[in-house]
């Protein structure tokens, strides 16, 4: 990721998502102090519901006099989700800065690995964090073409993107959820038709348990879907993990990248990248942890190029 020349921050909002896995207003009111005691001003803004981290940053950024130059998320993927899609349209010089308030919290893992949020946050504030100081760097995005919507750690078919609606009827909270509803759907998951493409060349064609683009290494704070991936190459990555791959040994395989070793599996890069079903039927697709219920038979990625201004370490 290369450095980009940035002014300090001056004035933040910071954003907690009540809803998120690990929320608590003890956490918000310590990096509001934390930002108070080093910036001209920080306010806060409790988000109320789906797409209400959007609208708020949206609005703060448009204002005419007194707009933050410092975007700090306090929650989880979902949550840096909403905020990107507010940020990236109207950005200015405004940048984002992401503490860890999820259950998987792949973002901040990204970016910071596994130093503590209170370490990073400093950096960025003070430019002068542990182990060395915070730089601006700006990562690629993608871009969905069907919903407009930007991407920020990655977008999945199959499994993966269905285990998201088998979650909304288990009465658990935070990974056990997930974890059970992912064990659940996998259990005898048959892989779909599909095709993948990457700039018009057909990379994998046949059964498919997953197709994940992106992004971000890690999905789940956990799992290594895109081991190779780098954050502003200018390029997306794509896994495909075909059906000789059991949808129940996916998990296993992606915490250590064993599944980059099975024939199965297909890894590719490219600008534009075209996930689909070949029967017809509607294609099962989340990005950033929201199911996509919008979409048809087909999604379609672009790449944007240095789209997001994000805080990350001076040396990775």
């Amino acid at each position: 990721m290369a450095d980009t020349a940035a002014p300090a921050p001056t004035r933040a909002l910071v954003l907690g998502n009540p809803a998120s896995g690990s929320h608590s207003p003890e956490l918000v009111e310590e990096v509001r102090q934390l930002c108070a005691s080093c910036l001209e001003r920080a306010e806060v803004h409790l988000t109320t519901g789906p797409g209400d981290a959007t609208v708020a940053v949206r609005r703060a950024l448009q204002r005419p006099t007194g707009a933050p130059d410092l975007i700090v998320v306090i929650g989880g993927d979902g949550t840096v989700r909403e905020a990107v899609q507010g940020l990236v349209p109207v950005t200015g010089n405004a940048t984002l800065a992401v503490v860890p308030g999820g259950t998987g919290n792949s973002g901040y893992k990204m970016l910071w690995g596994e130093r503590p949020w209170s370490e990073s946050l400093k950096a960025v504030l003070t430019d002068n964090g542990i182990g060395g100081s915070a730089r601006l760097r700006r990562l690629d995005l993608a871009r969905l073409a069907q919903t407009r919507n930007y991407v920020y750690l990655g977008a999945c078919s199959g499994v993966i993107a269905d285990a998201l609606i088998t979650a909304r009827e288990l009465p658990l909270t935070g990974r056990e959820r997930y974890a059970r509803a992912f064990a659940d759907t996998a259990d005898g998951y048959p892989p779909y038709p599909g095709r993948v493409t990457v700039d018009g060349r057909v990379v994998h064609e046949g059964p498919t348990v997953l197709a994940n683009v992106g992004g971000g290494r890690y999905r789940g704070g956990r799992f290594q879907v895109l081991p190779g991936s780098l954050l502003d190459d200018g390029l997306l990555d794509v896994c495909v993990i075909g059906g000789g791959i059991a949808a129940a040994d996916v998990p296993e395989l992606t915490l250590n990248a064993a599944h980059m070793d099975h024939p199965a599996t297909v890894y590719a890069r490219g600008r534009r990248i075209t996930v689909e079903r070949t029967d017809g039927l509607r294609l099962p697709l989340e990005h950033d942890g929201e199911y996509q219920h919008g979409i048809g038979a087909s999604a379609t990625f672009e790449v944007l190029p240095g789209a997001l201004p994000v805080w990350a370490p001076a040396t990775p």
